[in-house]
C-alpha cells in the first residue's frame, strides 16, 4: 500500500485550532479510504463542509492536505500545536529542511501504526435485520 507523510487536522468541534499532525498516511488499494492512526478516513462529497475528509466511525470531519515546505500547514487564523508522527520525524524535517523542529509549534508523538482494515471492513459489511447493508 501506498504511503505519504500529510498534514491532519480535526475540524469537528473546533474553529481552525482543533488537534493536529504530520504523520504517515496509508492509502488503500482504491486509494478512496485513508488509513492515520488507528483511524479510516473517506473524502466528503459535499461542498458545505469545513473538512475535506470524514472518520469512517465517528464521521467527524478532518483537513489532510499535504504538507507544506513553508510549514504553513495550519489555517491563517488557527492555533495549537501541531503533533509531528516520531517515526517520520527524519523524513519531515528532510522535508522542510531543517536540523529540529521549533518547541513552541511543534510536539513529537508515538501515533498508532496499526492499520484498522478488518475492523472497517467488518463495519461497512455489517447489515441490518432485514438484510441490507448498514453503512
Amino acid at each position: 500500500m501506498k504511503t505519504e507523510i500529510k498534514y491532519v487536522e480535526l475540524i469537528t468541534g473546533y474553529n481552525h485550532n482543533g488537534p493536529a499532525w504530520i504523520g504517515l498516511i496509508t492509502f488503500s488499494k482504491s486509494g478512496k479510504t485513508l488509513y492515520f492512526n488507528g483511524k479510516a478516513f473517506q473524502r466528503i462529497g459535499s461542498s458545505r463542509t469545513m473538512g475535506n475528509f470524514y472518520d469512517i466511525e465517528t464521521m467527524e470531519e478532518y483537513w489532510i492536505s499535504g504538507v507544506k515546505k513553508d510549514m504553513s500547514d495550519r489555517h491563517k487564523y488557527g492555533s495549537g500545536k501541531i503533533y509531528v508522527e516520531e517515526r517520520i520525524l527524519e523524513d519531515y524535517l528532510k522535508l522542510v529542511k531543517l536540523d529540529k523542529l521549533n518547541k513552541s509549534d511543534f510536539e513529537t508523538r508515538k501515533l498508532i501504526e496499526d492499520l484498522p482494515i478488518e475492523r472497517i471492513m467488518e463495519m461497512e459489511n455489517q447489515e441490518d435485520k432485514f438484510g441490507a447493508k448498514i453503512t
